[in-house]
């Protein structure tokens, strides 16, 4: 566990999040081996072929957040020198001003008793990745370490084709043999929403979710724990 008030929120966007870090992940991985640079001053994260330097993936990067094992402490990008108080992060802050989440509304959130190895601090950025992309509808995320052991947190817009159905059919096996979904029925729910699917309910049990897009439908079951036991598409041919 990692910041324990904002995890829900993490949680609650987890398959989405999962489907579009991949699709982060395969086109960077499509330039071979590379490097990645932020320029905070022009707001871009870039992915650099290191053998062709002329092959690069540029997105527009949004700092939410750093979290540094000097102060021990999390700082939100609308407090931080290099952040913007009017920019993407200041919607979680509204959020959490609407909703009583002190987490989002102080400018530095202190690390649980205990906490902050590396390990730690990779897994809070990825929590702090998937709070910023369920309460702002953006994605994907990026954690880059940015030296003596802290990490920024950042909201690309990257140039990465909206996430279809017959897409999350292909890439679901994979996404879900290493998922943590504690509430995968909220999450199909979710995934629905932040991709702007139409979601229906097969019965008043919640004992299925059929989701569909121009691509196609997908339906998935769930067990008497709740969790995901199958999942059945029909996909349409695209021309």
């Amino acid at each position: 566990m990692t910041f324990a008030a904002l995890q829900p929120l993490a949680d609650r966007a987890a398959l989405f999040v999962a489907l579009r870090q991949e699709a982060l992940s395969a086109a960077a991985d499509a330039l071979g081996e590379h490097r990645w640079d932020a320029d905070m001053a022009a707001g871009t994260l870039t992915f650099t072929a290191n053998d062709d330097p002329s092959k690069q993936f540029v997105a527009r990067a949004h700092l939410i957040a750093t979290i540094a094992p000097g102060p021990r402490s999390l700082l939100w990008a609308w407090a931080h020198p290099n952040g913007d108080p009017q920019g993407v992060a200041a919607q979680l802050h509204a959020y959490g001003a609407e909703h009583g989440i002190a987490e989002l509304t102080n400018s530095e959130v202190p690390f649980p008793e205990g906490a902050g190895d590396d390990d730690w601090i990779a897994q809070a950025a990825h929590t702090i990745g998937g709070v910023a992309v369920e309460l702002t509808g953006r994605s994907p995320y990026y954690s880059a370490p940015v030296g003596n052991g802290t990490r920024a947190v950042f909201l690309l817009d990257a140039p990465l084709a909206p996430l279809t159905v017959a897409d999350a059919v292909v890439a679901l096996p994979r996404v879900l043999a290493g998922a943590d979904l504690p509430d995968a029925r909220t999450a199909v729910w979710d995934l629905a929403r932040l991709a702007g699917w139409t979601l229906t309910w097969t019965d008043e049990a919640f004992s299925g979710a059929s989701v569909s897009d121009t691509t196609g439908t997908a339906t998935f079951r769930f067990d008497e724990q709740a969790r995901i036991s199958g999942i059945e598409s029909t996909l349409h041919p695209q021309g």
